[in-house]
């Protein structure tokens, strides 16, 4: 098992995490809690071009737990008005995406 890393950048009014590891049942708290901390920092600063990247092509796992914390991010993140995206997806990280429709909502 990957253990997950998470790692932070803030340029412009853009928040980048970089997630490395497995998303799975067992890791999704922390990148849930770590995400929701980013939106309250995005919320605070006030600013209208306010973006939350997750930077994903170093993921080498993802199940459908982790798919549930980036749609319920991304549900939070509309609510206050900051963008959400997801780069760098890796080819089976896509095909999930495109399978479930997710892929017109994150990417």
């Amino acid at each position: 098992m990957d253990p997950l890393h998470l790692t932070t950048s803030r340029h412009d009014g853009t928040l980048m995490v970089s997630v490395a590891g497995e998303l799975d049942i067992a890791t999704t708290e922390q990148l849930r809690g770590h995400l929701l901390s980013l939106l309250q920092e995005a919320g605070r600063a006030r600013d209208t071009d306010a973006e939350l990247v997750v930077e994903v092509s170093r993921l080498s796992f993802i199940d459908a737990a982790g798919l549930g914390i980036l749609v319920s991010v991304q549900n939070q993140a509309a609510g206050q008005h900051t963008r959400l995206h997801i780069e760098g997806v890796p080819p089976n990280m896509r095909r999930l995406l495109r399978i479930t429709g997710l892929d017109r909502h994150l990417t």
